[in-house]
């Protein structure tokens, strides 16, 4: 048996991809199904480490973007994602997977092509409220369709009967957060309410440059475990020095460029309340059950973030500050009104680990070994 996972280039695309073949995996054994061979084909390894522990085979493939806005580079892109799916067509043809997973993302359309012109059966799963252009494309000929939000479905109309709601695939290194020595490996203080920042890989200048102005406020009562970004951390280490020079509370701020696996995990068990964008991060922090300020990205940067961050707040489980109305003062206010009420609290931790789907992962590998073995017949 062979499967072959395809995705855009970001970390929202490919760890949900880890996570399924991890499932793909369990669920092989757990069935008595040989061991499948797992292939990922995108324009980038994004990392490398994952695909080796996890034994899947890097396939490449060129693929272009296409951007919403008027560029030159649209032009060079189309002849990029032409020559991307002639090249898939053939290295698809070379390994015949007996079923492409899809996650969406330009990176994924070579290959999504590519299975449609040589008949391999397809499974996408899309990740936001909203569908992107590749997965609203391929779920006209999608032999299954997972959804992350239900508000989803509203875009494949005719496609119902094709339609599951799985929530979003979590890997299981940082499903599970962990308290114990905590606040020994992160450098914490008991007893002090923590916030954990979370900016994605990248970071978020704007949550950045917030919390630079909210910091000697939010000191005097918390500590903050601060995801900057990789390219913004001695920025934010220089700016920070400087706005907090005589605090008394400067050493309770600790910004940190990438937390790994291990660290997220650690944040996660000591965390009161996250403030995240809305990416795939939001079915991270539901599973951790930890209530969470999100701000999206502006909706004529990312509609999706906007739709995901509403989405998810009428669960109960978040509140939303839009970027435009993001300052320092809003979001101390928010913070401390979630944090100082203990019913509050509660009932966001409970919401939020109902939006949870902590089986999709495994949901979803049976979707996909399922069809998989029909296909070898």
């Amino acid at each position: 048996m062979k499967i072959l996972f395809t995705g855009g280039g970001t970390g929202g695309h490919f760890y949900p991809i880890i996570a399924v073949a991890e499932a793909v995996r369990e669920r092989a054994k757990e069935r008595r199904i040989l061991e499948p061979s797992l292939f990922y084909m995108a324009t980038s390894k994004y990392n490398p480490r994952s695909l080796f522990d996890n034994g899947i085979e890097f396939v490449n493939i060129p693929a272009g973007k296409i951007r919403r806005y008027f560029s030159l580079l649209n032009v060079t892109d189309l002849f990029k994602t032409f020559i991307g799916i002639i090249i898939a067509i053939f290295r698809m043809f070379s390994i015949y997977p007996d079923v492409v997973f899809g996650k969406g993302g330009y990176a994924s359309f070579p290959a999504l092509v590519a299975a449609r012109l040589l008949r391999i059966p397809v499974v996408i799963h899309e990740s936001d409220s909203r569908p992107g252009k590749v997965n609203a494309w391929a779920g006209k000929f999608a032999q299954k369709i997972a959804l992350s939000y239900p508000q989803a479905a509203e875009f494949f109309p005719k496609h119902k009967d094709r339609i599951a709601l799985t929530g979003n695939p979590i890997r299981r290194e940082i499903v599970q957060p962990l308290s114990n020595g905590a606040h020994e490996y992160m450098l914490l203080e008991l007893g002090t309410p923590t916030i954990l920042v979370l900016g994605g890989s990248q970071g978020a200048q704007a949550i950045n440059d917030v919390m630079i102005e909210a910091l000697p406020e939010l000191l005097n009562k918390y500590q903050i475990i601060h995801q900057t970004g990789k390219n913004n951390l001695e920025g934010m280490k220089q700016m920070s020095t400087l706005v907090l020079k005589g605090h008394e509370y400067a050493y309770r701020y600790h910004p940190l460029d990438y937390l790994n696996d291990l660290s997220l995990r650690m944040s996660a068990g000591v965390a009161d309340i996250v403030v995240s964008r809305a990416g795939s991060t939001i079915f991270e922090i539901a599973a951790w059950g930890i209530p969470s300020i999100i701000i999206p990205l502006p909706h004529s940067v990312s509609h999706d973030q906007t739709d995901n961050a509403f989405a998810y707040a009428r669960s109960g489980a978040a509140s939303v500050i839009e970027e435009n109305n993001l300052s320092s003062h809003i979001l101390v206010e928010e913070i401390d009104r979630i944090v100082g009420s203990v019913s509050l609290t509660a009932t966001m931790k409970e919401h939020a680990k109902a939006f949870a789907r902590l089986d999709s992962a495994r949901v979803i590998a049976d979707g996909i070994l399922d069809i998989a073995l029909q296909h070898e017949k």
